[in-house]
């Protein structure tokens, strides 16, 4: 099938499958799963369609998703099989041990090759936008929480002659809308994002973001998948690059080498407060000691003291 066209139930592209998890491709034109008897197509459905025996009837869905992707994100999806490995994924989601990386088309030419996004998030309550997400200080955003995402700028180009970036997004924390939001307060809104262009970049065929990397460190192995770069121009011709500064694959490889690094000095740290923790509760036990045998010596000292003035 070409980039262009709409997703279909047999369209499925499964990028990694073991006993436990199966990381698939998402389209850009398919929502993850819905309750609503009409929504026909959903990777749900793909799911129970290439694989029938693979599907848990005590779950709702079937299948058991680690973590979702918006309507019109595509790339790398996580899919538990069983209770045990869904459980074992969510931890390290909860504890933020999983890198995600995203590909994104951004409008204009980002000036920083790479810098920290640092705006708190909240969903907007304004009439006719409860379906936004917003940055803390604009009008009707509410319960704004801390959230960073790391850019770097990968290429400069045009996309049907108008100037755009093709940067790598790295979500530090996992709030709603959070990449879509952030560019767009940065001044570079993802190219044919419909909802936060407030429905004036409708031309493009689909909203440029995908999840390019994904790595979640279970255990027992390690889970990494990556699912390559949609946006090259011999997918989507109006992606025209002018100039090239790194390679999405380099910057994801040093991405994870920066990760595993932080995760083996914190590893390091934690260790280093467990043992002088544990030193300092033998020198408690050791004062303790001393502390009973010097009242035991003083009892003594009185009872020889007694003695000797009795005599």
């Amino acid at each position: 099938m070409t980039a262009t066209e709409s997703a279909s139930l047999e369209s499925l592209r499964v990028l990694y499958q073991n006993d436990d998890y199966i990381v698939v491709d998402k389209h850009w034109d398919i929502r993850i799963d819905s309750k609503m008897w009409y929504e026909k197509h959903t990777v749900q459905a793909q799911l129970r369609l290439r694989f029938p025996q693979l599907a848990d009837p005590d779950t709702y869905y079937g299948f058991r998703f680690c973590h979702q992707l918006d309507f019109s994100t595509s790339g790398a999806l996580c899919v538990a099989l069983n209770k045990a490995a869904a459980g074992r994924a969510y931890r390290c989601f909860k504890d933020r041990t999983v890198t995600k990386a995203y590909l994104a088309l951004v409008r204009g030419w980002v000036e920083e090759e790479t810098r920290t996004l640092d705006f708190s998030i909240g969903k907007n309550s304004s009439e006719g936008k409860t379906h936004m997400m917003c940055i803390e200080g604009t009008e009707g955003c509410e319960n704004p929480k801390p959230c960073q995402t790391e850019v770097t700028v990968l290429e400069y180009g045009t996309y049907d002659g108008d100037p755009v970036t093709k940067v790598l997004l790295q979500p530090l924390t996992g709030r709603t809308h959070q990449l879509r939001v952030h560019c767009s307060a940065m001044g570079h809104p993802i190219v044919g994002d419909f909802t936060y262009s407030l429905g004036a970049d409708n031309a493009p065929y689909r909203m440029m973001l995908h999840a390019h990397l994904l790595h979640i460190p279970l255990e027992a192995q390690p889970l990494q998948v990556s699912a390559g770069d949609p946006f090259v121009p011999a997918t989507d011709p109006k992606w025209l690059p002018q100039r090239s500064l790194r390679t999405p694959e380099a910057t994801a490889e040093a991405l994870l080498e920066r990760r595993v690094e932080e995760e083996r000095k914190s590893r390091e740290e934690e260790e280093e407060r467990q043992r002088r923790e544990r030193e300092e509760r033998r020198k408690g036990k050791r004062g303790q000691r001393c502390e009973e045998e010097s009242e035991q010596q003083r009892r003594h000292c009185q009872e020889w003291l007694s003695e000797w003035a009795g005599d």
